[in-house]
């Protein structure tokens, strides 16, 4: 059974595409009597004639993604497009290595652990670049026994 106009009107009256509309399988008859938009009104009315639910785009994928991004995960070399360097710049990685670094020094100092002639000697191979981190640099002091504790 034909029924394209009424689903036309339909659509037109509920204010959704025609592919929205849900037309009773058991009232087609009655349907199809349907001529007028105020024929068509009343089997609204009455539940002949529905809309259907929009159909969205599921977040769940883009959600459980970003998850495990923040886990650090999903950034294998497939990923990666600049270089290294480029991904973070020289000055970046100087700064994160070299604060703790400095701020360990600091620490020492004030505990007294380090008098300031070795803060300042140690200070200036902080900036020459002779640790590679902090483990690296307490490995140093320890070899050194100096500032054991702390």
């Amino acid at each position: 059974m034909k029924l394209s106009t009424q689903r036309r009107m339909a659509a037109e009256l509920l204010k959704v595409g025609i592919n929205r509309v849900w037309i009773d399988p058991e009232a087609e008859e009655e349907v199809a009597g349907a001529i007028t938009k105020d024929d068509i009104r009343r089997l609204i009315k009455e539940g002949v004639i529905r809309a259907r639910s929009e159909v969205g785009i599921s977040r769940s994928r883009a959600k459980k993604r970003l998850e495990q991004r923040r886990k650090g995960r999903r950034k294998g070399p497939g990923r990666r497009k600049g270089a290294a360097k480029a991904r973070t710049p020289k000055k970046e990685a100087w700064i994160r290595k070299v604060r703790p670094l400095r701020a360990r020094l600091r620490e020492l100092r004030d505990k007294g652990l380090i008098d300031e002639g070795q803060y300042r000697r140690l200070y200036r191979m902080v900036k020459g670049g002779s640790f590679r981190s902090k483990a690296h640099m307490e490995a140093y002091l320890k070899e050194r026994g100096i500032a054991v504790g702390g």
